[in-house]
């Protein structure tokens, strides 16, 4: 095991094409990251210049103190797992999981003592005998992990290793993940564009928007305090829902205006954020969690703390119902939400002219509400995000 270091790490193509800019991360020994973020972002490129397999043209790569930027792959003691498992067909599961192993003409009885322990952290025991077609996705890649387990590296470097299996086998094999790398303690760095697996498996994740780091925290505290409007876009399901507003009244009396609604704010939020009363009488965005709202006819809702709208459309989940609604107020564009846009494959966003965004809100199973009713929604106002319309930056 070992701390891994990325100092001020850039990469450039032969053409000129920059993926990453000005990379700097600290990676504890025996730490879970995760880097996420859109397709083209860097990450991959990023773990692969760690890996070795990419040459590093700016800052430099430290694993356990050394730097290995001119270390070839082999030597630099990362065992790398990829998503296409990358398994030889006409080899045994034992086979597989011991190859590097016997490259490295380690004795045969270690080799074997050694799979033996790899095969029963992965439960793979009862199919070290089998080949590769004979075994389901969810195994497969329990034998790419194999692999790497077996040569006690010190690190793990995992690039999308879920992306191919069914969505029921990645829930199934996130858990085993997380719970071989916490028995196994060994520094992990993950790289995913599903920004759940994300939130369940790093101790921290890094945000990435092309080639730039844009945050990197724990779980929680990149969803309760995301540092742009890109980070908070990013990270949640269904997306915060960005709006422009217009924050009007006073420090006794703060509230927001949007789409021709108001908002009365708690006290506290302007004493929780002392940067946001600059921005009295002045454009913001406003930034609301789908679960932050919901159907006023459950609750006892303040008249100050409620929007209203009608059902666009209702899709009951079994634990919530998640409501689709507009509010007349204009869209929020910047590269941020452009670039989150053309992430989540929707058409770029119109102007800032446009009379009309469309939200969503995670309601109770309790509510009755139906595709065309009238909404009447509650906002738990003490918990909006609020954003520079010109920066992005999220104010504190």
């Amino acid at each position: 095991m070992a701390e891994v270091a990325l100092t001020g790490v850039g990469k450039v193509y032969p053409d000129g094409t920059r993926a990453v800019t000005d990379l700097n991360l600290a990676i504890a020994d025996g730490e879970f990251l995760v880097l996420v973020g859109p397709s083209g972002c860097g990450k991959t490129t990023a773990l692969r210049m760690v890996a070795g397999l990419e040459e590093i043209s700016e800052g430099e790569v430290t694993i356990g103190n050394r730097v290995v930027n001119r270390i070839p792959s082999r030597d630099r003691d990362v065992a790398m797992v990829f998503q296409s498992y990358a398994l030889y067909p006409h080899l045994s599961v034992r086979d597989n999981i011991g190859f590097g192993l016997s490259l490295r003409k380690l004795p045969k009885a270690e080799i074997r003592a050694k799979v033996d322990q790899a095969a029963e952290i992965l439960g793979l025991t009862d199919h070290l005998n089998r080949k590769p077609r004979n075994l389901s996705g969810g195994q497969r890649q329990r034998v790419a992990m194999g692999r790497a387990i077996v040569r006690e590296p010190q690190a793990f470097l995992m690039d999308e290793p879920l992306s191919n299996l069914d969505a029921k086998l990645r829930v199934q094999m996130r858990a085993e993940i997380a719970r071989i790398q916490r028995d196994l303690g060994v520094t992990t760095i993950y790289v995913t564009h599903d920004q759940t697996e994300a939130m369940t498996l790093g101790d921290r994740v890094a945000v990435m928007k092309k080639g730039e780091l844009q945050q990197v925290a724990p779980p929680q505290e990149l969803y309760d305090r995301p540092a742009n409007l890109f980070v908070a876009g990013f990270i949640g399901s269904p997306a915060m829902n960005l709006l422009q507003g217009t924050l009007t009244g006073d420090a006794a009396n703060p509230r927001i205006e949007v789409g021709g609604q108001t908002l009365t704010l708690p006290g506290e939020v302007l004493a929780d954020r002392e940067g946001l009363r600059a921005y009295l009488g002045k454009s913001v965005v406003v930034g609301i969690r789908p679960e932050d709202m919901e159907d006023a006819e459950l609750i006892d809702a303040a008249d100050g703390a409620r929007l209203t709208s009608t059902a666009e459309l209702v899709e009951a989940m079994g634990s919530d119902v998640l409501v689709h609604f507009a509010v007349e107020a204009a869209q929020v564009v910047t590269e941020d939400t452009k670039e989150l846009a053309r992430d989540a494959g929707t058409d770029v966003l119109g102007s800032l002219d446009a009379p009309r965004t469309d939200m969503v809100a995670r309601f109770s199973p309790r509510t009755r509400v139906k595709v065309g009713d009238p909404l009447d929604i509650h906002v738990d106002t003490g918990r909006l995000h609020f954003f520079d319309p010109e920066s992005g930056a999220s104010i504190w």
